[in-house]
């Protein structure tokens, strides 16, 4: 988490939390903890395990200094690595105080990014196309996609998905009351939910105007900008300059997701958490990981020195532009607990099994997370967004009760503790044990079929009907 499979770590248990955006749960957070034993944590996930360790000074990410052919309609002069290498931004340095020639790790100078201005053309910059514009979005009615990442057999795995742009950042109906939410977070924590550190301002601003970008891209009836300056909100019936805050609180007053900065340290080539608003997390939080290197982040967790630290610098260093990508994790809850840092009082519910917990209070979270580097300051955002549905909703869903119902009662041990379903797995069991055997009679799942990983995975079969259905088209 914060990022699994990158984001290991941030989303991690005590701590871990901010990269993991590759693999399933960290197995090797796994600690001999009993199931009663409290796992609030964001689940982590993991890349391939590596046994080497190595500097990474001279690795540089793949230019993108090929736009500006495109943007400026002109040659752009060829640029080295060792010129990047020799003038490059130190991490900690505001890029507007650096000399003209100086470069990001992606090939951009001071001088081309000033040129550049601000909202240049990211699609192009960045090889990710603008999202399609999606006119039938409702705001009032909308849902998310009902993402349902089950897998079976349940193991520690990779499982990346290219990221669907068009799907990036996803809006729905508690939007008004999300934003509020988050905001009465940052009124009462500050620090501890949104940071930033000198020499991220490049990325900070960058990561904006892409955001505010794919919004009026994709959601033009609610959001527009004028003069690349005042941000028109029409869902919060809000003008905003752009330019009137820090570019973190202008996506906190208009974004419910969060995001996670990770820089490259010029002297080693390794990545540091150097920005981040994150209103979401399980066990941690930003204000105690804000600057830490990518293996303190996951230092708690047991072997990620020996078993992965390798494979995770390695994926950062050489991460492209064009290649973004999703993945989700998953967990049960009792209620819909956003923001919960390490001794919340939430955390004692997954302690003992109440005997007065009703199938109304279980809900399933989804952390859906992405991953991308940003095209001028190279930095990699991470974002992840908690999205809570009622176990409920299963009943009607071909395969789903009876492919959980396979995890929580044959996942390996020490995965479901790192989970920490049991707290409501006396309640949610034999509902979906009743509901897989509903589905088999009436013929919405395959009578006696082996349950395994569904084909439309993270979906579950024919799941748009409902879905168009619940929103009213």
């Amino acid at each position: 988490m914060l990022f699994n499979p990158w984001l290991v770590g941030l989303l991690a248990a005590g701590l871990t939390g901010l990269f993991i955006v590759c693999a399933e749960p960290l197995l090797q957070k796994i600690s001999s903890r009993s199931r009663r034993t409290s796992a609030s944590v964001t689940p982590p996930h993991s890349v391939s395990p590596g046994q080497k360790h190595a500097e990474y000074a001279d690795a540089l990410p793949p230019q993108r200094r090929q736009a500006l052919a495109t943007l400026q309609k002109a040659p752009c002069s060829e640029i080295t690595a060792r010129d990047i290498c020799e003038h490059i931004i130190p991490m900690t340095t505001d890029y507007r105080t650096c000399p003209d020639e100086t470069y990001t790790p992606t090939g951009f100078s001071v001088a081309e990014i000033k040129n550049l201005g601000d909202f240049p053309d990211y699609a192009e910059l960045s090889g990710v196309p603008l999202p399609g514009a999606y006119r039938e979005f409702d705001i009032e009615k909308a849902l998310p996609r009902p993402y349902r990442p089950f897998r079976w057999s349940y193991h520690q795995t990779m499982s990346l998905t290219k990221l669907e742009t068009d799907w990036w950042i996803e809006l729905e109906n508690n939007y008004k009351d999300r934003i509020a939410q988050r905001k009465a977070l940052y009124t009462q924590h500050g620090s501890a939910v949104l940071a930033s550190l000198p020499g991220s301002e490049l990325a900070c601003k960058e990561l904006m105007e892409i955001v505010l970008q794919f919004l009026c891209a994709r959601y033009p009836h609610y959001f527009s900008l004028t003069d690349n300056r005042i941000l028109h909100n029409r869902i919060l019936g809000t003008e905003q300059d752009v330019r009137s805050k820090r570019p973190l609180e202008i996506l906190m007053d208009n974004v419910p997701e969060d995001f996670a900065i990770m820089m490259r340290d010029e002297k080693t080539g390794f990545y540091f958490l150097r920005a981040g608003v994150i209103c979401s997390a399980l066990g941690w939080n930003v204000g105690t990981k804000i600057g830490l290197q990518l293996h303190e982040i996951h230092a708690p967790i047991p072997d990620y020195k020996e078993k992965m630290q390798f494979s995770m610098d390695r994926f950062f260093t050489k991460m492209p532009c064009d290649r973004p990508i999703q993945r989700g994790s998953w967990g049960l809850e009792v209620g819909q607990p956003l923001y919960m840092p390490k001794g919340d009082p939430h955390e004692a519910l997954r302690l003992s099994q109440d005997p007065a917990l009703t199938l109304d209070d279980c809900h399933l979270r989804v952390d859906w997370q992405t991953l991308r580097r940003l095209p001028l300051s190279a930095g990699i955002v991470f974002n992840f967004k908690a999205l809570f549905t009622p176990v409920a909703e299963f009943r009607d869903e071909p395969c789903i009760p009876a492919l959980l119902a396979k995890v929580l009662k044959e996942g390996k041990k020490n995965l479901m503790e790192y989970k920490s379903t049991w707290h409501v797995e006396h309640v949610v069991l034999p509902n979906l044990e009743k509901w897989a055997a509903e589905q088999e009679d009436c013929g919405l799942a395959p009578r006696g079929w082996e349950v395994a990983t569904l084909d439309d995975s993270p979906w579950y079969p024919n799941w748009e009907e409902k879905w168009h259905r619940q929103q009213g088209f």
